[in-house]
């Protein structure tokens, strides 16, 4: 089939990698415009470009494909299908019904559940036990089209962000290429979404890593994983701020609230107890064990390494503009 593909970031490279496998003719790949990044501000291919590149294939970066001009361009292009896999734009009707056949999404959730962005996240933010990939077919909505195929699996306890990101990825590239054949023979079912059922999803932004340590232990470690590796949960010691990449929940045992009453537990941020490779601290409900930090300007590390290098004392409190006592010493391995 003649294809145009849209899509921008790492996420969308399978897919592109795979119908080129399977032998489709990618004519044209559509991406976001270049960016600068760094501190150097240098300009920065997408993922897919550097990918259609690599394969020969022509780019096209527009700033907003709706224009006509764009949209007269892409016609001139001839398509069977296209497809698109986190583009960032929205279609127009026009482009939709210029594909012989269609326009087809790869979205990364069980449709009508978890439509909008950042899915992937949002399933391990939201605890969820399953997970999976939809194809369908697109209409002037977001993501409200008629489904084609679904994949599905479990997620892990210790699923992130990131894992989930890259095994979704795998999952879509090899669903689209189904799709695709399915499409072309003329075996594709179209299934439409039950919209009652339909869930939104945000767009996940930085400030949304900060910590509120009076949610549950469970909220807060669901937290961390689900913005694994970006953009990372974090908590403030002084002035100073702290990733949290990794920990666990601990069920708030009698002995230990008992224990440390000195500590006053009862304020969530609070840490409850400090031993040689541990780290405990009061949330809203139950204790949330630190196992992977790293301090602003510092190296990531287990907690061990951590409080090898730092003094950290039951009863001092994590959070913005909080004081801290006593102060933060200066590295003791330096």
């Amino acid at each position: 089939m003649r294809i145009i593909f849209m899509g921008t970031p790492d996420f969308s490279v399978g897919t592109l990698e795979a119908l080129i496998e399977a032998g489709h003719e990618i004519v044209l790949a559509v991406t976001q415009p270049d960016k600068p990044k760094g501190r150097g501000k240098a300009v920065q291919f997408s993922p897919v470009k550097e990918a259609a590149l690599a394969h020969k294939i022509p780019v096209y970066q527009p700033k907003r494909v709706r224009e006509p001009e764009c949209v007269a361009y892409l016609r001139t292009f001839v398509p069977d299908l296209i497809v698109v896999v986190a583009f960032g734009q929205i279609l127009t009707k026009e482009i939709l019904e210029m594909p012989k056949y269609c326009c087809v999404n790869v979205h990364a959730s069980l449709l009508p559940k978890y439509r909008g962005a950042a899915p992937i996240q949002w399933a391990v933010i939201n605890g969820e036990k399953v997970t999976g990939v939809t194809t369908m077919r697109m209409d002037e909505g977001i993501d409200t089209g008629d489904m084609i195929m679904k994949t599905e699996g479990p997620l892990s306890p210790e699923e992130t962000g990131g894992s989930l990101f890259d095994r979704l990825s795998e999952a879509g590239a090899k669903l689209c290429v189904e799709t695709v054949k399915a499409i072309e023979d003329g075996t594709a079912e179209y299934t439409p979404q039950n919209h009652q059922e339909a869930t939104h999803t945000t767009m996940i932004k930085k400030q949304m890593g900060e910590i509120d340590f009076a949610k549950t232990a469970e909220e807060i470690e669901r937290l961390i994983r689900g913005l694994n590796p970006w953009p990372s949960a974090y908590t403030f010691w002084g002035d100073k701020t702290l990733k949290i990449w990794k920990a666990s929940v601990v069920e708030e045992a009698s002995g230990l609230a008992g224990e440390n009453k000195k500590a006053n537990p009862s304020i969530p941020g609070t840490i409850v107890q400090v031993g040689k490779d541990s780290l405990l601290v009061q949330t809203g409900k139950g204790l949330l064990s630190l196992k992977e930090v790293q301090l602003e300007g510092k190296k990531r590390m287990d907690i061990a390494s951590f409080l090898r290098g730092y003094s950290l004392e039951k009863g001092l409190r994590f959070g913005k503009f909080l004081p801290v006592t006593p102060e933060i010493p200066k590295d003791i391995n330096k």
